[in-house]
């Protein structure tokens, strides 16, 4: 995420004063809402949905996920590629290419 986007987000809501109110539980419980909400989306159709909606209800889940980060003092790049060496490892290309099977199972 762009730096002034990063700011934009603290910025809005340092004027609104809603950090008393961003603790790790309740903004887990956002992204878990807006998630649900991005889901909705696509309740009925994998194929015929609003672009716009989608994008929307995106935009709110990485908003609360940028906010979650503040809040524990996280790197997102850095928890992104710690994840990405424990996957890669967990999925290997040549046991898992072309697979949606756990990685317990290959």
């Amino acid at each position: 995420m762009k730096q002034e986007t990063i700011e934009r987000i603290r910025r809005f809501t340092a004027d609104r004063d809603w950090q008393q109110f961003h603790t790790p539980g309740n903004l887990a419980k956002s992204i878990s809402i807006e998630a649900g909400e991005l889901l909705e989306c696509f309740q009925w159709s994998e194929t015929e949905y609003d672009v716009e909606h989608v994008k929307e209800e995106l935009a709110d889940v990485m908003v609360y996920c940028r906010n979650l980060l503040d809040e524990l003092g996280l790197d997102e790049d850095e928890i992104i590629n710690a994840k990405m060496d424990k996957n890669e490892a967990k999925y290997p290309v040549e046991k898992a290419k072309g697979k949606n099977t756990k990685y317990d199972q290959l």
